[in-house]
C-alpha cells in the first residue's frame, strides 16, 4: 500500500514538473517560445544580388550568435510569397517577425493580422508606405533618399566645369520598391537644379546583373550618346559594363558609371576604373536586427527609425579598402 501511495505522489510531482517546464512565457509577442529562447520569422526578398546574399548571411550568422531561433523564408522577389510566409509565422506563434519588403505598398492587411496576434514586426532594409505606423515597431536600414543624393552630388561635382549637356541613363531597382523609389528621387532632387543634366532613359533592371546587361544593351541601341549611367545597385552596373564593352565602348571613360552598394565585385570594378563612383549601402544588418528583436520582445521602447552608417568610395578609396571588404 505504501509503495502504491509513493508511486502516486511521485507521478504527481513529475506531472507538475513537466507542466512547469513546458509553460514558457510568450513575452510581449504572446508567442509559444520558451522565455529564454526567441523565435524570429524572417522573410527575405530573394537572392537577386551579391548584396542580398551578404544580407542573408549576416542575419543568419547574427541569429546564431544571439541564440535566436530563425525561421527563414526566401520570397523569390514575389510579394505574395512574403505575405504567405508572414501568415505562416503568425500561425506558428513566433515571438517576432522581421522582413525586407519586396515593394512598399500592399502590407496593411497582413501586418494588421500580426498586430492582432500581438506579434511585433520589424522592417529591415526596406520600408512600407502604410500610414499606420503602429503596424510595425521599427524600421532598420539605409536612408535610400540620401544615397540618391550622394550619387547626384558626385555627378554635379564631376561636371561642374562643363557647359555641354550630360546625357544620363538610369537602371532602376525593382519597380515599386523603396530603394528604387528613393534612390531615384534623391538623385533627381540634386541634379534638377542644373538643366544640363538630362535623364534620357530610365528602366528597371530588377537589381540583377542579367537584367542590367539586357536593359543597358537596349539603352545603347536607342541612345548612341550616353555620358553617364546611374545604376541603383552594383549588380546592375556590373551587367551594364558587359553591355558597354560589348558595344565597343570603355566603361568609366566613354560612359561614367555610378552605382550603389559597394559589394566586393563592385568595389573591384571601381578599383579597376570601370565604375566611377559607389555609394555604400551596407548589408550587414544582422547584429542590429537581433538586438532590436530582443528589445521589442521584452517590451522595451525602440526608435521608430534606425539608420545604418555608410560612406562613399572613389577609385583610390576602393583600392585602399578592397582587401578588407566582408561582402
Amino acid at each position: 500500500m505504501l509503495k502504491r501511495i509513493s508511486a502516486a505522489v511521485l507521478a504527481g510531482l513529475t506531472a507538475m514538473a513537466v507542466t512547469a517546464c513546458g509553460s514558457g512565457g510568450g513575452g510581449a509577442s504572446g508567442g509559444s517560445s520558451g522565455a529564454d529562447v526567441i523565435t524570429m520569422g524572417f522573410s527575405q526578398v530573394g537572392a537577386e544580388s551579391g548584396w542580398r546574399t551578404a544580407n542573408t548571411k549576416s542575419v543568419q550568422d547574427a541569429a546564431k550568435e544571439a541564440g535566436i531561433t530563425l525561421k527563414f523564408s526566401d520570397a523569390q522577389q514575389k510579394q505574395e510569397n512574403q505575405i504567405k510566409a508572414i501568415r505562416s509565422y503568425i500561425q506558428q506563434r513566433v515571438d517576432v517577425i522581421a522582413f525586407s519588403p519586396v515593394v512598399e505598398s500592399g502590407w496593411d492587411t497582413v501586418l494588421k493580422e500580426a498586430k492582432d496576434a500581438n506579434i511585433p514586426v520589424i522592417l529591415t532594409d526596406r520600408a512600407v508606405d502604410s500610414p499606420d505606423k503602429s503596424l510595425y515597431k521599427t524600421f532598420l536600414g539605409s536612408d535610400f533618399v540620401e544615397e540618391g543624393k550622394k550619387a547626384g552630388t558626385w555627378l554635379v561635382e564631376e561636371y561642374k566645369d562643363s557647359t555641354d549637356p550630360v546625357n544620363i541613363v538610369e537602371l532602376q531597382g525593382t519597380t515599386g520598391s523603396a530603394p528604387a523609389n528613393d534612390r531615384r528621387d534623391g538623385f533627381q532632387e540634386v541634379i534638377k537644379a542644373d538643366p544640363k543634366f538630362k535623364v534620357i532613359a530610365s528602366q528597371t533592371g530588377d537589381f540583377t546583373r542579367a537584367k542590367g546587361k539586357e536593359v543597358m544593351e537596349a539603352f545603347l541601341k536607342a541612345n548612341p550618346d550616353i555620358d553617364v549611367l546611374y545604376a541603383h545597385n552594383d549588380d546592375m552596373g556590373l551587367g551594364a559594363i558587359e553591355a558597354i564593352e560589348g558595344a565597343g565602348k570603355v566603361p568609366g571613360q566613354d560612359i561614367k558609371i555610378i552605382t550603389v552598394d559597394a559589394v566586393k565585385d563592385g568595389m573591384q570594378a571601381l578599383a579597376d576604373g570601370k565604375i566611377s563612383f559607389i555609394v555604400e549601402c551596407s548589408p550587414l544588418l544582422g547584429p542590429q536586427l537581433m538586438d532590436l528583436a530582443k528589445k521589442v520582445v521584452a517590451g522595451e521602447q525602440v526608435p521608430d527609425r534606425v539608420v545604418t552608417e555608410e560612406t562613399t568610395f572613389t577609385q583610390e578609396q576602393a583600392k585602399e579598402v578592397l582587401s578588407t571588404r566582408q561582402y
